[in-house]
C-alpha cells in the first residue's frame, strides 16, 4: 500500500500514486509533478538540494490536503515530495487528485502546490551555474 503522504530521497514515480488515488467513483485524476529547470529568474541552475523537517512536514502535508477536501468535492490525495540534491529534469515533487469531475481535481492539485510552498517545512537551495549557492523560497 502506497503511503499517501511521503518525504523522501528516492526518485518519484508517479504510476503508483495514480493507482493508490483512482476510484471506481472518481471520473478525474489530476497528477502534478514538479520538475527541477535550468534556470531560475534568469540565472542558469546546476541542480537544487531539498531539505525538509520531515517529522513536521508529512502532518502539513496531510492538513494541506484536508484543507482541499473542505473546499472541493475531491477524493483521495497523494503528495510525495523529494529531498536531497536534484538533477535538472527530475521531479522534485508529486501532487496527485482523484475527484468525481475534473474541475475539481485540477482546482484542488493547484491549491495544493501553492500551500506546500507556503506552509511546509521544505526548502530549497539553489546552485547556480556559476557555482554559487542560495537559499530559496
Amino acid at each position: 500500500m502506497i503511503e499517501p503522504f511521503v518525504i523522501t530521497t528516492e526518485p518519484l514515480d508517479p504510476a503508483p500514486l495514480v493507482a493508490a488515488v483512482q476510484t471506481p467513483e472518481d471520473g478525474a485524476v489530476v497528477t502534478f509533478s514538479g520538475v527541477v529547470r535550468n534556470h531560475f529568474d534568469g540565472r542558469p541552475t546546476a541542480f537544487l538540494v531539498y531539505e525538509a523537517y520531515t517529522e513536521m512536514a508529512v502532518p502539513v502535508l496531510r492538513q494541506i490536503a484536508d484543507e482541499a477536501r473542505a473546499r472541493w468535492p475531491i477524493g483521495r490525495v497523494c503528495v510525495h515530495h523529494r529531498v536531497g540534491r536534484l538533477e535538472i529534469g527530475e521531479t522534485a515533487v508529486l501532487v496527485v487528485v482523484a475527484a468525481p469531475h475534473r474541475d475539481a481535481a485540477f482546482a484542488a492539485a493547484a491549491y495544493i502546490m501553492d500551500r506546500i510552498k507556503e506552509i511546509a517545512p521544505i526548502w530549497k537551495q539553489e546552485h547556480w551555474a556559476d557555482g554559487a549557492a542560495e537559499w530559496r523560497e
